[in-house]
């Protein structure tokens, strides 16, 4: 099991605070970005784990909220003990 540093993330509109991330990734990876979908998919199945980290190291672990109601599953930091927006203020991926 590996345990992923998150360091960006990708967004169909990169000017909306809201929109959904489609991507998040690292340049060390070899992949560069992963799918959110293939984020789940790992996490889910105990695969990998992912983290974001601040400027001082502090980490905060990223986990699978399932809404319901047939919407799609997302991912979403939990750090504190609560669920978090840590995700959204990561830079943009570049393209590689």
């Amino acid at each position: 099991m590996a345990n992923c540093h998150v360091t960006c993330i990708t967004k169909p509109n990169v000017n909306s605070p809201h929109e959904h991330i489609t991507h998040v990734g690292n340049p060390a990876w070899t992949m560069k970005r992963l799918t959110v979908e293939d984020v789940i998919q790992r996490i889910n199945s105990r695969m990998d784990t992912f983290y974001v980290a601040d400027q001082f190291g502090n980490q905060a672990m990223i986990g699978v909220v399932n809404p319901g109601a047939g919407r799609r599953p997302f991912i979403r930091t939990y750090a504190d003990g609560k669920w978090t927006d840590n995700l959204l203020a990561l830079d943009q991926c570049r393209l590689y």
